[in-house]
């Protein structure tokens, strides 16, 4: 299904560090496309730091969930304290998987960006709006499973949208693996050299 979006062009997977390198790893694989990692940082809130109110994505993207900031009363301050830690915690990560080596071109390229999942979208969105200021032809989301909200949500950012499983109830990305252990810088840095 993905393999026939892609047929014939010039292909490049990014895998949303770091969950979505392993996955876009095997994609890759199959595509026969290059592969690098994309590396995005959700916004965690103040005191609930797994509740995105946001994400941040290499190149500057960043998407801010307004209705979460206005709901938990999240002041410009706190947002801005949480945009700067996580704004260096991608920096790192990103001279961790790719050392000094530059990005790959994204203009006139299809490009597939692959993660584990997608539970509130927001780090996607961060991501799709980075790439798509790249220049590239097409881009293709890529994920194993997410609600069916997203093909709303991401419909008007992408160009293709492929989840392979839709639960019906879906409450976490984590609900369709077996295994859901975080993947280390490590294990993106060798997923990269192959």
């Amino acid at each position: 299904m993905l393999a026939d979006r892609c047929a014939g062009r010039d292909v490049v997977v990014l895998g949303l560090a770091r969950g979505g390198v392993p996955v876009g790893l095997e994609i890759a694989g199959r595509l026969g496309a290059e592969l690098d990692a994309f590396v995005v940082r959700k916004l965690g809130a103040p005191k609930w730091p797994e509740l995105a109110m946001g994400a941040i994505a290499s190149g500057g993207g960043i998407v801010v969930n307004d209705h979460v900031v206005r709901r938990l009363g999240i002041t410009d301050a706190e947002l801005r304290e949480v945009v700067e830690a996580e704004t260096r915690e991608l920096s790192r990560r990103e001279v961790a998987y790719r050392g000094p080596a530059p990005p790959p071109r994204l203009a006139d390229r299809t490009v597939v960006l692959v993660d584990d999942g997608i539970a509130t979208g927001a780090t996607m969105l961060a991501a799709l709006r980075t790439v798509r200021a790249a220049g590239p032809t097409r881009v293709i989301v890529a994920v194993p499973v997410g609600p069916s909200s997203t093909f709303d949500l991401l419909r008007g950012e992408c160009d293709d949208v492929v989840v392979a499983t839709v639960p019906r109830r879906f409450d976490a990305v984590g609900q369709a693996y077996e295994d859901f252990r975080q993947v280390s810088d490590d294990e993106v840095r060798a997923a990269l050299k192959r």
